[in-house]
């Protein structure tokens, strides 16, 4: 085997598991919004929606349902803030594993949390998860934004359509696949189990915290950082 031909296939085997590991965690994101809101009455990973409620309730004079979704958004910016820090320290499986924690601490004492207190904690957790996976072979990539992936997306398509060869875009349709899939799977665990179903999302966390010990710590990197 030539040297460009192992590099190529090294290259599509990195790939590929970012590619796996971004659809899970987007699996994850999406199974947790559902079930939060369906649980809570909020998102928890849809920040742009919890926006714009914010803006409505303070617009009718919903002080107090302003505050705490304006608390969300707090939650989720330091969760991607602390996200960071975990990545550039113990790398991908140390966020797996710190959003895993967090999950079941809060799947665990969610019957004796106050209600903003859960919120707010399962908001933590995906801010945090969005750092386990920034990057696909330099291509930025949304874990819970699919606003976002659905616009680069769109972008790419249309550039594809008059003329461009480049076809790096169709990655992007990842994380929306991803989200729209767990968002129907809690959707149906939520109508079996309620609140409690938020350990299903611990289970999966640990399970992909597990699975990607087995991933060379030079690719769990440049999922982080651009390559």
């Amino acid at each position: 085997m030539t040297i460009g031909r192992r590099r190529r296939l090294i290259r599509r085997q990195r790939t590929g598991t970012a590619l796996a590991i971004a659809a899970t965690i987007s699996f994850l994101a999406g199974m947790t919004d559902a079930i939060g809101l369906l649980s809570i009455g909020d998102f928890v990973s849809f920040m742009s929606g919890n926006t714009t409620r914010a803006a409505i309730a303070l617009g009718n004079g919903d002080f107090i349902g302003a505050l705490i979704l304006l608390g969300a958004l707090a939650a989720f910016v330091i969760g991607n803030a602390l996200g960071v820090i975990v990545s550039q320290r113990l790398g991908v499986v140390g966020v797996l594993s710190t959003v895993s924690v967090v999950l079941m601490l809060l799947a665990g004492l969610e019957p004796w949390l106050p209600p903003p207190s859960f919120f707010y904690g399962v908001v933590l957790s995906m801010g945090l998860v969005n750092a386990a996976v920034e990057h696909v072979e330099g291509l930025p990539i949304g874990l819970t934004y699919v606003t976002g992936a659905l616009s680069r997306f769109g972008r790419g398509l249309g550039r594809w359509l008059i003329g461009n060869s480049n076809r790096q875009w169709l990655v992007q349709i990842t994380p929306w696949l991803g989200m729209f899939a767990g968002a129907v799977a809690g959707a149906v665990l939520q109508r079996h189990f309620g609140a409690a179903s938020l350990w299903a999302s611990f289970a999966l966390s640990a399970g992909l915290a597990s699975a990607t010990i087995l991933v060379p710590s030079r690719w769990s990197r440049r999922y982080i950082n651009p390559g």
